[in-house]
């Protein structure tokens, strides 16, 4: 077998042994309101409290565990972003911690 098939047989989805949590840690990253806006129009965009963990309320989303993400609503731990945050964060320099399960886009602040 090439070397090229073995590469491409390595990367095959059924022989990934990691976690959800760490599969959804590649769909991090820091950015700003810019990349952040248009999710926030599309109805998409949601913001966590500092006490949860992106991977965790991503990969709840991803196993489609209801009653998890319920509970985070219900506490406000997990809100949609609303036209008030959205005028606090135009044009600021404020950082956010993101990560996308689509079709949502999960945010935090940079401390």
């Amino acid at each position: 077998m090439s070397d090229e098939a073995e590469q491409l047989r390595y990367g095959m989805a059924g022989e990934d042994t990691r976690s959800t949590e760490e599969k959804l840690t590649k769909y991090r990253g820091q950015v700003g309101w810019d990349y952040l806006e248009p999710h926030y129009k599309s109805d998409s965009l949601y913001f966590l409290d500092p006490s949860l963990k992106l991977e965790a309320v991503g990969a709840a989303i991803t196993a489609d565990d209801k009653a998890a993400v319920e509970g985070w609503l219900k506490a406000g731990d997990l809100v949609k972003i609303e036209a008030l945050h959205a005028v606090q964060w135009e044009g600021s320099e404020q950082l956010f911690e993101a990560l996308v399960v689509s079709p949502f886009v999960l945010c935090q602040l940079v401390s």
